[in-house]
């Protein structure tokens, strides 16, 4: 006698080893978990360590029976920098350590199987594994829309002969970018487009990436149409299975609320964050303060840092900074130079080494945002109304800092420049002579992110059309054997 039995839908989560991406799948891990979803979490030893000293997520996470994290080794030493500089070195080695285990899990005969994994686009072996193995994949790519558009141009761009780029001109415009004509300079590209695809190790997992995406069961990206509308078009042209769902952080908090779930002050940071920077913000006036974050990957030279510091010193507008404990390039000794920096700021300025940067964007004092333009940090600024000054350094800043000052005109653009007087310059520009240009601007984009996110906005719907699609993707055990059905909502 046959003897089947139906399995519940079950999650795997499987985000890069980066403190913004592991920020984004955890919220979307939430949002899964309310919808009554089984979620497994695979996270590096190395990170999960960090996020579970330096967050509550595992108090707030207690509350869904159905969630569970799982961890395997990123396969470096414990005395790896694991810096932005080998990115690459860590990729390649996740990638030897991941390839086993997930052909592990999905394969497993389990009570509860994995029914649908949920991964980075740059893990494309995972797209391959999932289709060996008969489970879907979900790709979540945590970049800006803006940006995944330009890689999913890529292929055109090199047909048409536009990459590699000839001569040196950084401010010419490209062609051949549909939804971007006239819009992004050369330098406004990741900083790959300007190097020889056919040896760059970054254009080629990029070009792998994107590959593997018609391969997949959906796209998601963490985004709004009213924000990014021409670029996702676009991007569902390719690939119409894409899922916009974001602001991730106020989907989350709208079905929080509906569900009457507690609001548990959230952190996903893999930093201890300083809470004495509220109680700074807190005896400031309303609107006067400059809040300075160059997020949790960028390296800075001495020399740049004291541009930027003479530059905020000199506009005498009141600035909250953050200064990562390896914020300086090479072996540059950090400490004593921060105690001069902070006591060289008295009265100005407050320097701390992480701050719990969703209160601070939404602190009354904070008036404006000098950004590295990733994008969870420009989502937060939009959402809480905070125009920009944005200085890139890598991938999708380079592009989401362009269409901060040239497309919704929320902020301005300093790529390419390190000098005071255009530091001191812009940050009075921001925060004084065009204030009221550009927070009119950003508050607006504030608002229609609010209402995607409401019951009827679309971001509302494509979450739950994304939750049903899940639900739909259920596997069975049949007299010892998996088999993996699909069913259309």
């Amino acid at each position: 006698m046959d003897h089947q039995t139906s399995i519940t839908p079950h999650v795997l989560i499987f985000p890069l080893p980066l403190q913004s991406t592991i920020n984004s799948n955890l919220q979307l891990a939430e949002l899964l978990c309310l919808a009554g979803l089984r979620v497994t979490f695979l996270n590096t030893n190395h990170n999960q360590q960090r996020l579970v000293g330096n967050s509550n997520v595992e108090s707030r996470f207690k509350q869904y029976p159905g969630f569970r994290f799982l961890t395997l080794s990123d396969g470096l030493p414990d005395d790896h920098p694991r810096s932005v500089e080998q990115f690459g070195d860590i990729i390649s080695s996740l990638q030897a350590m991941a390839e086993p285990l997930l052909k592990q899990l999905l394969s497993a005969i389990v009570k509860e199987p994995v029914t649908c994994v949920i991964l980075d686009g740059l893990f494309y072996y995972g797209v391959d594994i999932g289709n060996e193995m008969g489970v879907p994949v979900i790709t979540f790519d945590t970049i800006s829309p803006s940006c995944f558009w330009i890689y999913l141009s890529l292929p055109k761009l090199i047909e048409a002969g536009v990459l590699p780029f000839k001569g040196n001109d950084l401010d010419a415009l490209v062609t051949h970018l549909p939804a971007m004509e006239g819009l992004l300079r050369r330098r406004d590209l990741p900083h790959f487009c300007l190097l020889d695809y056919k040896t760059d190790q970054n254009s080629q997992a990029v070009l792998k990436e994107i590959e593997r995406i018609p391969k997949a069961h959906g796209l998601i990206l963490n985004s709004f149409d009213d924000l990014d509308g021409p670029f996702l078009s676009s991007v569902r042209s390719y690939f119409p299975k894409t899922y916009a769902i974001g602001p991730l952080p106020l989907n989350l908090k709208s079905r929080l609320a509906a569900k009457a779930t507690p609001l548990l002050s959230s952190s996903n940071s893999l930093w201890e964050e300083d809470h004495t920077s509220i109680k700074w913000l807190d005896a400031q006036s309303n609107g006067s303060v400059i809040y300075v974050s160059f997020g949790s990957l960028v390296v800075v030279s001495r020399d740049e840092m004291m541009e930027f510091w003479h530059g905020l010193m000199n506009s005498k507008v009141k600035f909250l900074w953050v200064m990562r404990p390896n914020m300086l390039k090479g072996d540059e000794s950090h400490d004593q130079f921060m105690k001069e920096l902070v006591e060289g700021s008295k009265g100005i300025g407050y320097i701390v080494s992480w701050a719990p940067q969703k209160m601070v964007l939404a602190h009354p004092s904070v008036g404006g945002f000098l950004t590295h333009s990733g994008w969870n940090s420009t989502l937060e600024s939009i959402i809480e109304g905070k125009p920009m000054i944005c200085w890139p350094q890598y991938v999708d800043q380079r592009v989401t800092s362009r269409l901060v000052n040239e497309f919704w005109k929320i902020g301005l653009d300093m790529k390419d420049i390190c000098d005071r007087f255009v530091v001191e310059k812009m940050v009075k520009d921001l925060m004084e002579t065009k204030k009221d240009e550009y927070t009119k601007s950003v508050e607006k984009l504030s608002k229609l992110a609010k209402l995607s996110v409401q019951e009827g906005g679309l971001s509302y719907s494509n979450l739950d059309c994304l939750i049903n699609d899940i639900k739909g993707l259920t596997r069975t055990v049949e007299n010892g054997k998996m088999h993996n059905n699909v069913t259309s909502y």
